[in-house]
């Protein structure tokens, strides 16, 4: 038999891994072991901008965050605020801070020309502060103590608008779990040195590929996440509501069944900026307005709306700022209980 096969090739040894000695409590690489190179830093594409007039960004950029763990925004102790975007340019991540009069915003990302080309637009550029004439005192004494307050306009809608549904009916505890739950794990990675923790949210195709049970496990009912999936099946069409005016994009959020009112209401606010979109259908706004200019803790829809009817064109600003007064009714019954369906 000998000849009839070709010989088996001696295998190589396979090299042992080496040893790593610690000395001192430090790891010491052995002779020989080349050390990886880190990760060359990404330098990011920077703008910067002068406002016009008084510009605070807690208050420009605050609505645009879920809680204090969201996965897309981040305050920092150095007075920066990052916060990341599914722009249609791609993932992006913004840093923007103030020195002085100026602002500066660095963006890294596929997204990042499309974060700062729109950066002044997002502090507010386009509102007018000046168009709202104060008709109370409370409100002209807040006014006067809060001068940077101005709204902010992402125009991106699907940002606005998810979260927004997962709020409907439910704790704003609740709703910001939810929302921090499922960016964390079906969310990309935040481009660029963002803070840790810090992700992307979900393309329209993930979040219409996220599990049943994963929903539930979120504590987000079937009526919520039925309404979540209905958008962004037709999220180009959603996205298009960004150019037109707040009333016509609301009319056109309103089409997808399960967003009503309220939830148009407080996506418009952040996507157009909107100064007199309202939010109606609220729990505890129309109380709170009702208290503040009238002493009626009992005001409802109707009530609120009347009495911030000589704040017309201004009605959003006028209960953005009673809201920042302070100036609200005590708690006549204990807080909503929360309930966690994920443990049923």
């Amino acid at each position: 038999m000998a000849g009839r096969f070709a010989p088996r090739p001696t295998p190589r040894p396979v090299p042992r891994p080496a040893r790593t000695t610690v000395r001192d409590g430090r790891a010491v690489e052995p002779a020989g072991v080349p050390r990886q190179a880190p990760a060359p830093a990404v330098p990011p594409l920077v703008r910067t901008w002068v406002p016009d007039g008084p510009l605070d960004l807690g208050l420009v950029l605050g609505p645009l965050r879920r809680g204090a763990a969201d996965p897309t925004f981040r305050t920092l102790p150095d007075g920066s605020v990052w916060r990341t975007s599914l722009t249609p340019a791609g993932p992006g991540t913004l840093r923007v801070t103030r020195y002085g009069g100026e602002v500066r915003g660095e963006a890294w990302g596929p997204g990042a020309g499309w974060f700062l080309d729109r950066l002044p637009d997002l502090l507010g550029a386009a509102d007018d502060p000046a168009a709202f004439v104060p008709r109370h005192k409370l409100l002209a004494l807040t006014r006067h103590h809060r001068p940077g307050l101005r709204l902010a306009r992402t125009g991106l809608v699907l940002e606005s608008l998810i979260p927004s549904v997962l709020e409907q009916k439910v704790t704003t505890g609740e709703a910001y779990r939810a929302w921090r739950l499922l960016v964390q794990k079906y969310g990309g990675p935040a481009p660029g040195p963002s803070p840790e923790r810090m992700a992307v949210m979900p393309s329209p195709r993930t979040w219409a590929l996220i599990p049943s049970w994963e929903w539930h496990r979120a504590g987000v009912d079937d009526k919520r996440a039925s309404a979540v999936l209905r958008a962004v099946r037709v999220a180009a069409r959603l996205e298009e509501a960004a150019g037109m005016t707040p009333a016509a994009a609301r009319r056109r959020l309103e089409l997808v069944p399960g967003i009503g009112p309220w939830t148009s209401a407080e996506t418009v606010q952040r996507t157009h900026g909107a100064p007199d979109e309202v939010t109606t259908g609220d729990l505890h706004l129309p109380g709170i307005v009702g208290w503040a200019l009238a002493g009626n803790r009992d005001a409802d829809d109707a009530v609120m709306l009347e009495l911030l009817e000589p704040y017309a064109g201004q009605r959003h600003r006028a209960a953005r700022l009673i809201l920042l007064s302070g100036r609200t009714p005590a708690r006549r019954a204990p807080k909503m209980p929360r309930w966690d369906i994920g443990r049923l």
